[in-house]
C-alpha cells in the first residue's frame, strides 16, 4: 500500500517523494532479462589512430575522468545509489548479475522506460521526482516559501544549476554548492583534465580542460562554458553538470555527464539561423534580430559516455550549454553522435516503421533525413526566446515554465526543427539556396514519413520522460489537425499537406507560451495533448517485442582503458 507523506497531506502541496512504500516484489530473472533485451547491445568502435600521440594519451585520461562522472551522477540520482551499487556488486547468482546489469543501464533502482518504476525490491516504488538535489521530505510549497526569505544573490544561487538543496541542524533548508557537495570525486576529476591539458597539443582544447578543471574548485563555470564553445580540436569533450531533466519538481539542477568523442565532419544549416529565426512562425516582436555568434556544430563519434550521458535512454546529439548568458554571449554548439544516431536507426527505427507504417510507407524511412532533422532540433534550441521580460522584470522561459519548461523546449526543438527544414527546401526549390540534402516533394514526403516512425521511438521512451512528453504533444496536435491519420489496421500515415500547416500552428503556440513565460498555456497544452491515446498505445502494444534502445558497447573505450565498470556491458 502506498503511503503519502504527512506533510504533503497537510500543505496540500506536491511533495518530492509521495511514493514512499518500498518495492515487496521484483522482477524475477527471465522477466529481468526481458526488460534489459529493450536496449540492444551494440558495440561502438572509433577510429583512434589519426589523433597525435599526445591526444592518443590524453584519451585515456578523460575517459578515466569521465569515469568519476559515473559516480557523481549516481550520488545525484539517488542518496542511496552507491552503497546499492556496491551491494549489488556482492551477488554473483544469475539474478544477482542481471539486476546488476539492468541498475548499470538504469544508474539506478528504477526502470526509466518503465515511468521509474522500482525493479529491485527494498526501495521506493518511483524515483524520488527531485532525485538527491533536495531533501525527499521536501515540499515545493516549502521551497518557494524558503526562497522568499533569500537576499538576491542567494536566491540565484538557490534557483541555479549547481546548489543542492539540504537540511541544517535545526532542520531548515540550506544550499550547498556542487564543489563542497562531490568536492573528492571533482578533485579527482580535475586532476585528470589538468594531467590531459599538459599532453594535447591543442591549444582550445587544453584552455578548456584547465577552465574546466578549475570550475569544478570553484563551482563558476561561466569561463569554462566559454571555452567549450570556442573548442575546436580532433578530440572532443564535454563534461560537466549540464542537464536538468533529472529534476522533475522545478527543472533547475544540472546532472553531471560526460561525453569523450573524436571528430568526423561538421555539419550543416548554421549559416541560415539567422534568416530561420527572421521567419519563425511567431509575433515578430519575439524574434531575436540578433542571434549571437554563429553557433558551432560538431559531428562526432562517441568513444566513452557516463553520468547523464549514459543513463537510460541514449543522447543522440546535445545542445549546451544550458547558461542562459553564455548563450547570450557566445550561442550554444550542437554535437551529433553519429555513430550513436546510426546505431538507433539500424536497431530500432527501421523494424519500428516496419509495423507502424503501411507497407507502401516503409521505403520512405530515411537515414539522411532522420539525421537532418536530429541536426535541426539541435539547432533550434538555439533559437527563440531565451531572455524575456514580464511586467519590466528579466527573466527566461526556464524559470518562468518551470517543471514544464523540458518537455515545452523539446516540443518546441523538434517542431522548429521541422519547421526549418521545410523552410529551406522551400528556399532551395525556389533556386534560392544550395542545400546539401534532398527536397522537393519526393524528400518532404521522406522527412515527414520519417519523423512520423520516429516519433514512436521516443514515445517508447515513456512519458516521464521530457521528449516523450513533448512528442506526445506534437503527436497528438497532428492527429487532431488531420495531419496524421490512424489507419483501420493499427498503422499511421502523414496528410502532406495538412502536416505543413499543423508544424506551423504548434510551432507558434509553443514559441509564444515561452516568450510570454506563460506557464498555464504551457499546462494547458501539456494537460490535452501530452497523454497516449487508445490508438497510439495499441500500435505501442504492438512494438514491445522490439527493442526501445541500444545499450552502448565502449569496445574503444575498454580496448585503451583496460577497465569496465561492474554491470557494464561488454563485447558479447
Amino acid at each position: 500500500m502506498r503511503r503519502i507523506l504527512l506533510a504533503c497531506v497537510l500543505a496540500m502541496t506536491t511533495c518530492i517523494a509521495q511514493e514512499t512504500a518500498t518495492t515487496s516484489s521484483a522482477p524475477d530473472l527471465a522477466e529481468l532479462k526481458k526488460m534489459s533485451a529493450r536496449f540492444a547491445p551494440t558495440p561502438l568502435e572509433v577510429d583512434t589512430s589519426k589523433l597525435s600521440a599526445g591526444d592518443q594519451k590524453a584519451l585515456i585520461k578523460l575517459i578515466q575522468a569521465a569515469r568519476i562522472v559515473n559516480r557523481i551522477f549516481m550520488n545525484q540520482f539517488w542518496s542511496g545509489d552507491p552503497a546499492l551499487y556496491q551491494k549489488l556488486q556482492q551477488d554473483k547468482s544469475p539474478l544477482g548479475r542481471e539486476r546488476l546489469h539492468y541498475f548499470w543501464i538504469n544508474k539506478g533502482p528504477w526502470s526509466e522506460i518503465d515511468e521509474h518504476k522500482a525493479f529491485l525490491p527494498g526501495v521506493s516504488n518511483k524515483k524520488p521526482a527531485g532525485a538527491n538535489f533536495y531533501p525527499e521530505d521536501m515540499t515545493k510549497e516549502e521551497f518557494e516559501n524558503w526562497v522568499k526569505t533569500l537576499s538576491d544573490a542567494d536566491k540565484a544561487q538557490a534557483l541555479g544549476f549547481f546548489t543542492v538543496i539540504r537540511r541544517d541542524s535545526n532542520h531548515k533548508l540550506k544550499m550547498v554548492p556542487y564543489n563542497q557537495e562531490y568536492r573528492a570525486d571533482l578533485e579527482h576529476a580535475a586532476k585528470l583534465l589538468r594531467e590531459a591539458a599538459a599532453l594535447t597539443g591543442n591549444a582550445s582544447l587544453k584552455k578548456f580542460l584547465d577552465t574546466r578543471a578549475d570550475a569544478f574548485g570553484s563551482n563558476d563555470y561561466f569561463e569554462s562554458d566559454v571555452a567549450w564553445m570556442d573548442l575546436d580540436a580532433p578530440l572532443d569533450i564535454t563534461i560537466g553538470p549540464y542537464e536538468t531533466y533529472n529534476d522533475e519538481i522545478f527543472g533547475y539542477k544540472a546532472a553531471f555527464e560526460a561525453y569523450v568523442n573524436i571528430r568526423d565532419d561538421l555539419g550543416f544549416l548554421g549559416q541560415h539561423l539567422q534568416e530561420i529565426e527572421n521567419n519563425l512562425p511567431e509575433d515578430p516582436q519575439f524574434r531575436n534580430p540578433k542571434l549571437g555568434a554563429l553557433a558551432p556544430i560538431r559531428v562526432v563519434n562517441e568513444v566513452f559516455g557516463a553520468g547523464d550521458g549514459n543513463h537510460g535512454v541514449q543522447t543522440a546529439a546535445y545542445n549546451l550549454p544550458n547558461d542562459d548568458k553564455v548563450v547570450q554571449q557566445k550561442g550554444s554548439k550542437r554535437v551529433m553522435l553519429k555513430n550513436v544516431q546510426q546505431a538507433k536507426f539500424k536497431a530500432t527505427l527501421v523494424p519500428i516503421s516496419q509495423v507502424v507504417l503501411p507497407g507502401a510507407a516503409q521505403k520512405d524511412v530515411n537515414f539522411d533525413l532522420f539525421f537532418a532533422h536530429i541536426v535541426a532540433h539541435e539547432l533550434t534550441h538555439g533559437l527563440g526566446p531565451h531572455q524575456i521580460k514580464i511586467n519590466g522584470r528579466e527573466t527566461n522561459p526556464r524559470l518562468e515554465l518551470k517543471e514544464l519548461y523540458s518537455a515545452i523546449e523539446e516540443a518546441k526543438a523538434d517542431v522548429t526543427g521541422l519547421f526549418a527544414l521545410q523552410y529551406l527546401m522551400s528556399q532551395a526549390d525556389q533556386g534560392k539556396i544550395q542545400m546539401p540534402i534532398a527536397h522537393g516533394p519526393e524528400a518532404e514526403r521522406r522527412l515527414y514519413t520519417t519523423y512520423l516512425a520516429s516519433s514512436f521511438r521516443t514515445l517508447r521512451f515513456g512519458l516521464q520522460d521530457s521528449h516523450a512528453r513533448g512528442m506526445a504533444l506534437q503527436f497528438n496536435f497532428f492527429l487532431d489537425k488531420g495531419a496524421y491519420i490512424a489507419n483501420a489496421d493499427g498503422t499511421f500515415s502523414v496528410d502532406l499537406e495538412k502536416i505543413k500547416t499543423a508544424v506551423r500552428d504548434l510551432d507558434h503556440d509553443l514559441l509564444t507560451a515561452e516568450a510570454q513565460g506563460d506557464y498555464n498555456a504551457a499546462k494547458n497544452l501539456l494537460s490535452k495533448y501530452s497523454v497516449i491515446r487508445p490508438e497510439v498505445q495499441r500500435a505501442l502494444d504492438t512494438l514491445k517485442s522490439l527493442p526501445t534502445d541500444i545499450e552502448p558497447v565502449f569496445v574503444t573505450a575498454d580496448k585503451i582503458t583496460g577497465e569496465r565498470a561492474p554491470g557494464e556491458a561488454g563485447v558479447r
